[in-house]
């Protein structure tokens, strides 16, 4: 996602419409009126619409009332009747009302259902300049942004010159510079209601999860940045008239701080929330291996010129620096509880990541490794899950925050979670000898971009872990080894007595040797 600042100055009706070298192809521009209350201003809004936008898009005009206790409707209704403006009007009318999040989903809705390319978000109380419409809507035009922004904070204290209250003023800087902060990015303003997306950006985004409250501004850019769409934004005159704000300013900063917070720690894997899981595939190709993971220590544990058959997925990228360092590498194409599942001789290291089956039967899956190592009690499993006593894990729990997540302790696949303890018994009580035992932090790398920080973290966490690694761990690793097998035990017998049968007999037929 990248953000892009422009500090040209602000259009008059009069300013041309933003143009390049090449002409613009004609697209589809929707100009969505939210509209609550406004039968004082509704009109003149309209007519603040810059005549110059049919002359480069195909415009159309729609109007959606928020079940208003005024006459909101009528006058907008009228005012299309009468032709005001040059463009197709639809005027719309929530019998039940929605909320200004809510309205917004149904107008997005309106202009993807309707293959419009852009749609341009208007207040419906004049609070935001129809005129600079055309400049705004140029950026997505000509393919610079996936969102355009109209931003009051860009051009010093110029809003407080438009009549923004100081309050509001201050407001907006303090909690635009802590998302800034938790999002690493670079917004001047988080809370401007002026916007323009790409209809074709927005399908790609969950936005009909978001709330129907005024916070449904913010969940819908950081939606765009974790989705890694570029947001563009743009100086716009700051207005206040006699206009009544609906918004509980208390409620709507706690509702922002939530939802910036519960964006930030989805990136642990311990929260989840489905509006916010909206990031691109990324390639699994990369060589490089994180330290302190399953793989690294894997790797660090392991014989060069192993024998290794891999159960579960990891990553194209491990593979490859599996093979490049030696190893011999099979993966198994089915699953170790399919009825043909076979264990290849010559395998001598059993490598179990991020496998379904064992979270969903467990007590089979693990007899099943028995049967299958019974005759091969020196193959060494190594496996890596989850650990659902992991300390966030368990404070989580205290207050109810039992969560299902992408990646992590409680993944979305897994239906059995392991404590150490938990674990352990597993194989114990299926006859395997536990040969090692370690657990693996946080990766905290994909958390924090300083390096320095990811480091510290991972060390105190590490230093943790030592304490007490039922507790502290974040995943957990242990190899085992099947012990002999009633099976093995019987066959290496009978061989043995064949053989000092055999050597009893030669000594029996030849008394002097």
């Amino acid at each position: 996602m990248s953000i892009l600042h422009d500090n040209s100055e602000i259009l008059s009706v009069e300013t041309p419409i933003h143009t390049a070298d090449k002409p613009l192809k004609r697209g589809r521009l929707l100009i969505f009126i939210v509209a609550y209350n406004a039968e004082k201003t509704i009109e003149s809004v309209l007519k603040r619409i810059p005549l110059q936008l049919s002359e480069v898009y195909e415009v159309e005009v729609l109007i959606i009332d928020d079940s208003s206790q005024d006459d909101t409707f009528v006058k907008s209704e009228l005012a299309r009747r009468a032709g005001i403006v040059p463009f197709s009007m639809t005027v719309l009318f929530n019998p039940v009302n929605q909320g200004y999040g809510g309205n917004q989903k149904i107008g997005y809705h309106y202009a993807i259902k309707n293959q419009f390319d852009w749609v341009a978000l208007v207040h419906g109380d004049g609070q935001y300049a129809p005129e600079c419409l055309p400049e705004l809507v140029g950026v997505l035009a000509q393919k610079e942004a996936d969102a355009v922004f109209g931003s009051r904070m860009m051009q010093g204290n110029s809003a407080l010159k438009g009549g923004m209250p100081f309050y509001k003023f201050i407001g907006n800087k303090t909690l635009t510079r802590f998302q800034n902060f938790l999002l690493k990015s670079n917004l001047s303003e988080f809370h401007s209601g002026y916007r323009l997306y790409s209809t074709e950006a927005l399908a790609q985004i969950p936005f009909d999860l978001n709330s129907n409250d005024f916070h449904f501004d913010t969940e819908i850019i950081i939606q765009f940045m974790i989705a890694q769409r570029t947001i563009k934004e743009l100086p716009i005159p700051t207005f206040y008239g006699d206009e009544i704000c609906h918004v509980n300013g208390m409620k709507y900063a706690w509702d922002v701080a939530c939802a910036t917070l519960q964006a930030k720690v989805q990136k642990f894997h311990i929260l989840y929330d489905r509006k916010f899981d909206c990031s691109p595939q990324k390639d699994s190709q990369h060589l490089s291996l994180e330290p302190h993971s399953a793989e690294s220590k894997f790797l660090a544990d392991v014989p060069a010129n192993a024998n290794i058959l891999i159960l579960g997925k990891v990553s194209a990228g491990f593979l490859t620096h599996l093979t490049t360092k030696g190893y011999r590498v099979t993966v198994a194409s089915e699953g170790l509880l399919s009825p043909t599942f076979e264990l290849p001789q010559d395998v001598d290291h059993l490598l179990i990541f991020d496998d379904i089956e064992i979270s969903r039967q467990p007590d089979l899956f693990v007899q099943k490794l028995r049967n299958i190592c019974r005759f091969k009690p020196n193959v060494v499993i190594v496996l890596a899950v989850g650990n659902i006593g992991f300390c966030l894990t368990r404070l989580l729990l205290l207050f109810g925050r039992f969560s299902y997540t992408r990646r992590g302790i409680i993944s979305l696949g897994h239906l059995h979670f392991f404590t150490l303890r938990a674990l352990k018994k597993l194989f114990s009580q299926n006859w395997f000898e536990c040969v090692g035992i370690s657990g693996l932090p946080i990766m905290y790398n994909r958390v924090f971009q300083s390096t320095i920080t990811a480091n510290f973290c991972s060390a105190i966490h590490r230093g943790l872990i030592r304490i007490r690694p039922s507790l502290f761990s974040y995943q957990l690793f242990i190899s085992v080894r099947p012990r002999p097998s009633l099976d093995y035990l019987l066959e290496k017998a009978v061989r043995f007595s064949e053989n000092k049968s055999k050597t009893l007999l030669k000594t029996e037929e030849n008394p002097g040797c």
